[in-house]
């Protein structure tokens, strides 16, 4: 990344000023030398998504940023829902199939608060995580089309 593109904050943080349909700035979080060697599509993509609806603060982005299929991989951000604030499936790491999905439930916090730490352990040793993890769900490449669309 050229890094004549960016405004120095400290020894590691740049910023990419706003521009075009930028809300608010983009930060990056790392040395010089990571950020010359960082791709040119992070830049676009922090852009990018500092011009989503809602979005507060500014479009950020960790050391290892590198680009992804909207967010870059390492881009964080927050939006608030009152300003037209989105939930967007590219922020929390579709790309690499983690699982991300929702459930609805009754639960309220109160429910989960006194048993949060057993709950976390348990899901940690049931749901597989990671590069080349299995669980004990094995599907058909059909079945698993059917899944990732229906559930």
């Amino acid at each position: 990344m050229d890094t004549k593109q960016l405004k120095r904050i400290s020894q590691y943080q740049w910023q990419i000023e706003r521009h075009g349909k930028m809300h608010v700035p983009g930060i990056i979080f790392a040395s010089e030398k990571i950020i010359r060697d960082m791709d040119e599509k992070v830049r676009e993509q922090i852009c990018n998504v500092a011009a989503l609806p809602g979005i507060t603060g500014a479009s950020y982005a960790m050391p290892d940023a590198h680009w992804g299929y909207g967010f870059c991989i390492g881009g964080v951000a927050a939006f608030d829902p009152d300003r037209g604030g989105v939930i967007s499936a590219g922020g929390v790491g579709f790309d690499i199939a983690c699982g991300v999905r929702m459930l609805h439930t009754s639960l309220t916090s109160e429910d989960i608060t006194p048993i949060a730490a057993s709950l976390a352990e348990t899901m940690l040793q049931r749901i597989p995580a990671g590069v080349g993890s299995t669980g004990k769900i094995h599907l058909r490449p059909s079945k698993l089309d059917e899944m990732l669309s229906g559930g």
